[in-house]
């Protein structure tokens, strides 16, 4: 196993400044520590600080390897709709529940591209719009062919002069950001209480791109010391390790609510835990109460690449239409960045797909200036210039 790093990662400074600080006051209260019970969130509407309704700052939480919905629910693996081993996930689309009030989410939210497969393919499309034709989960070497020097999201935020901030989970138990570290023997995860840990440079999606692959990493403990203190990004990208992200079993299960879960459900129950604890502490911040925007997002179908198979797209906010909005508008990867380069007045990038990475309609590509953005999601004014 690799050698163990400092425990809080310091970015290289980019060489053009990138301090223009979120504009959203300077502390708050976190929900509890991480291993508080799930809470209810806030009530949906609450008054605004002012009248801009423009979104300020982004979270996007990486979740992985299942669907929300597809044809055989319980195949596996299983999807996410209705499992009993993400309770929380489905308050969050229940109309009704408290949990739902800021909610709305996706319900034709489909793979990136035909083809766009494994993990690592999905996540470099999360920054740059395409897959460059590479399907590897290998960590970015140039013997690998997975570093881009294409335009990208982290690289067009730094030349506007807008703040970003990559949390990693079990970063700090690698040699560096750009090299994968797993074992037995880290501390005692706060989430799922073992001392298993898995960081995969695969789902970080920063790593492959040169210019800002090993800018503002940190761990995943620095996200709860900077939304107290007001210090997040406007734009926030949160990994969860391979147990806490939905991809991998714990050893041994994980007994959720008073059930033990093993397998796939285990991956499930560990996924769902860990959000019903994070998402709140995020809802609680300034950062959020301030026209913030939790964006919670799958990386590729299971099964198939058609619209059989949808992925969960689940957006947290004050702007939200809420009360578990159902959005029936066709969106993929490519919607969620053609979004935050709304929100945040960056120009589209429009980085070449692979011809066989069609729709699933076949009919097209998934280029980020042609599709649908996530506005259906939000009210009116939320992001639009």
């Amino acid at each position: 196993m690799a050698a163990r790093m400092k425990n809080h990662l310091r970015p290289n400074r980019p060489h053009a400044p990138i301090a223009r600080r979120p504009r959203f006051a300077a502390s708050a209260t976190l929900l509890g520590a991480a291993t508080a019970a799930v809470a209810v969130l806030a009530p949906a509407r609450a008054a605004m600080a002012d009248d801009d309704s423009k979104i300020r700052t982004v979270f996007v939480i990486a979740m992985e390897n299942h669907n929300f919905t597809q044809s055989s629910p319980t195949s596996s693996p299983q999807q996410i709709l209705g499992d009993p081993a993400a309770p929380y996930i489905n308050s969050l689309v229940t109309p009704g529940n408290p949990n739902a009030a800021q909610v709305s989410y996706a319900t034709k939210y489909y793979n990136a591209g035909v083809g766009v497969h494994p993990s690592e393919p999905n996540y470099v499309w999360a920054e740059a719009g395409t897959d460059f034709g590479v399907h590897t989960d290998a960590d970015p070497r140039p013997a690998n062919g997975n570093i881009f020097a294409s335009d990208h999201l982290t690289a067009q935020l730094n030349a506007a002069g807008i703040s970003w901030k990559n949390y990693q989970e079990d970063v700090q138990l690698s040699s560096d950001a750009l090299t994968s570290a797993s074992g037995t023997n880290g501390p005692v995860n706060p989430y799922n209480g073992t001392t298993q840990f898995n960081y995969a440079v695969k789902h970080n999606p920063m790593a492959f791109f040169p210019v800002t692959g090993t800018q503002n990493v940190y761990p995943l403990a620095q996200v709860f010391q900077d939304l107290s203190c007001g210090d997040v990004g406007q734009y926030n990208w949160i990994t969860p390790d391979q147990y806490n992200d939905q991809h991998s079993a714990l050893a041994g299960g994980f007994t959720y609510q008073g059930t033990l879960y093993t397998g796939d459900q285990a991956s499930i129950a560990q996924g769902d835990n860990f959000l019903s604890i994070v998402v709140p502490q995020v809802m609680a911040s300034k950062a959020y109460k301030h026209n913030g925007v939790i964006v919670i997002w799958w990386d590729e179908s299971e099964q198939g690449d058609t619209a059989n198979q949808t992925l969960g797209e689940i957006v947290i906010s004050h702007q939200a239409k809420g009360n578990a909005y159902a959005s029936r508008v066709e969106l993929n990867h490519s919607s969620d960045l053609k979004t935050m380069e709304e929100i945040f007045d960056l120009p589209f990038v429009n980085n070449a797909i692979p011809t066989s990475e069609t729709n699933v309609e076949g009919s097209g590509y998934n280029t980020v200036p042609s599709v649908n953005d996530l506005s259906d999601l939000f009210v009116a004014k939320a992001f639009k210039k």
